[in-house]
């Protein structure tokens, strides 16, 4: 197998309680990835033995004003003992904060060259405090289509952008495939451009975020892809399970390792 496989522990086996997901993706043979740790008790999550690829590193912020900036700064320094108590390597960051339903606390409708000097700033702030505490900030792609309108820097396009203008190993993107397929689509030629700049990848089917098969993309050919190009790190199924059930969701993560397993 080429990837570390993980399993989004706040998107399946969604009836059970969070610690006894995060077992069961565990035991299942996955890694876990968790999004806001504030309300996460990380010996808890540590007495599951579980592995953790990747949790949400800020709490608050956006990339281009200066309290915003200020703000992500801040909260991001704040969640990486977080991260260092349950080892997880990697902290996930957008292009602003999001609030109830995904939606951007500042959303912005037309993103200028000053925004754009600015992001590229505060995401060298993020680059240094990381590397400080040996730890590594993916940017992450989201759609303004469906699941995130009114997101700056949303496209993968933008978000590798900000990456390589940065050139820094302790800011990687986090390409998110599904985001991707709606903003953009062509996934495999973005695949070979992103992943030199790429610190994880997250895929669920489109139409309706649910895991691989159950949409239209061929991620067996995804998958080769992604190998081909010498991408050998996270893959991470942030999606739901098309059935919610304990035994649905077990299917679902079964689907995911066919899917990835190259």
């Amino acid at each position: 197998m080429s990837f570390t496989l993980a399993i989004c522990s706040e998107m399946v086996l969604t009836e059970l309680p969070h610690l006894e997901r995060v077992q069961h993706i565990h035991d299942a043979g996955f890694a876990v990835e968790i999004w806001d740790w504030t309300q996460k008790d990380a010996e808890a999550l540590r007495a599951t033995g579980a592995s953790f690829t990747s949790m949400t590193g800020y709490v608050t912020g956006d990339l281009t004003t200066p309290g915003g900036a200020d703000d992500l700064l801040r909260t991001a320094e704040e969640s990486i003992p977080f991260a260092q108590a349950i080892g997880c390597p990697s902290l996930n960051i957008h292009g602003t904060g999001l609030g109830e339903g995904g939606l951007p606390v500042r959303p912005v409708e037309v993103t200028t060259g000053e925004d754009w000097v600015a992001a590229v700033r505060t995401l060298e702030r993020v680059a240094e405090l990381a590397e400080r505490h040996d730890v590594t900030y993916v940017l992450e792609n989201l759609n303004t289509a469906v699941d995130h309108p009114g997101t700056p820097f949303a496209r993968a396009a933008d978000t590798l952008a900000l990456v390589r203008a940065v050139d820094s190993p302790h800011l990687r993107m986090n390409l998110d495939l599904y985001h991707a397929q709606i903003g953009e689509g062509n996934l495999v030629d973005l695949v070979r451009e992103a992943v030199p700049f790429t610190g994880e990848v997250q895929v669920a089917d489109v139409p309706g975020r649910c895991e691989p098969g159950t949409g239209e993309v061929r991620w067996s050919f995804v998958a080769q892809a992604l190998a081909d190009a010498g991408y050998t790190g996270v893959v991470a199924m942030e999606a739901w399970a098309s059935d919610p059930s304990v035994d649905g969701s077990r299917r679902a993560m079964d689907a995911f390792r066919e899917a990835f397993t190259v």
